[in-house]
């Protein structure tokens, strides 16, 4: 099972990833965390470049072809391998991401960003996304120490962002979850165990208990 948690910056992805992971193993789950971009070589080196190297000036269309390479590069190396070996995967982003920065709030087209994305996964989707929202404003003040290149934007960039999840995941509400992050943090782990739990099931009826 593939599953990624999305959302704007500072919505708290890594905290709810962790704790999603730490249920999943303690259900009897082999599960493989990434982030997206990241975890491979290639994955690590476009991130620093993509988020720390302010010194280099990076067009929409160029920064998109970059995520694009990195997640590729994931999905060849890490992601495939692993549900081929039956286990759950657990992707801190994914293409829905590039869709929202590069397209919603950057000013690409969407629709030519999806076709793109299909071509470097290779068509791979997760089963299900889960989009945590919260308000730019609120996720902004959440934000500690230096911001990187993405998190520095500025608000109404920000917005574009929160609106664009929001239109997504409307438009496909089969495989996007969309849950109210200004919740305590055990109010949203316990929401994204609820919409996370009947796919689990579906998988294998008969495999490891999820409650």
């Amino acid at each position: 099972m593939f599953l990624s948690i999305d959302g704007g910056d500072g919505t708290g992805k890594s905290t709810q990833g962790r704790l999603l992971a730490e249920w999943l193993r303690e259900a009897g789950h082999q599960v493989r965390e990434y982030r997206d971009p990241g975890t491979t070589g290639l994955g690590e080196a476009v991130r620093e470049i993509l988020l720390q190297r302010r010194d280099l000036e990076i067009h929409r269309r160029a920064e998109m072809l970059l995520y694009m390479a990195a997640r590729s590069q994931l999905v060849e190396e890490r992601i495939r391998p692993a549900l081929e070996r039956g286990e759950v995967v657990l992707c801190d982003r994914y293409l829905l991401a590039n869709v929202v920065y590069q397209g919603h709030a950057g000013g690409l087209d969407v629709d030519e960003l999806w076709r793109v994305g299909h071509v470097a996964t290779g068509g791979l989707s997760p089963d299900l996304t889960i989009v945590l929202d919260l308000p730019a404003e609120e996720a902004a003040g959440r934000l500690g120490g230096t911001l990187d290149r993405m998190e520095s934007q500025g608000l109404e960039f920000h917005r574009r962002v929160r609106e664009g999840f929001l239109v997504e995941a409307n438009r496909q509400p089969e495989a996007c979850v969309v849950i109210d992050a200004s919740q305590d943090i055990d109010r949203v782990q316990q929401q994204i165990r609820d919409a996370v739990t009947p796919l689990l099931k579906a998988a294998a009826p008969n495999g490891p208990p999820t409650s």
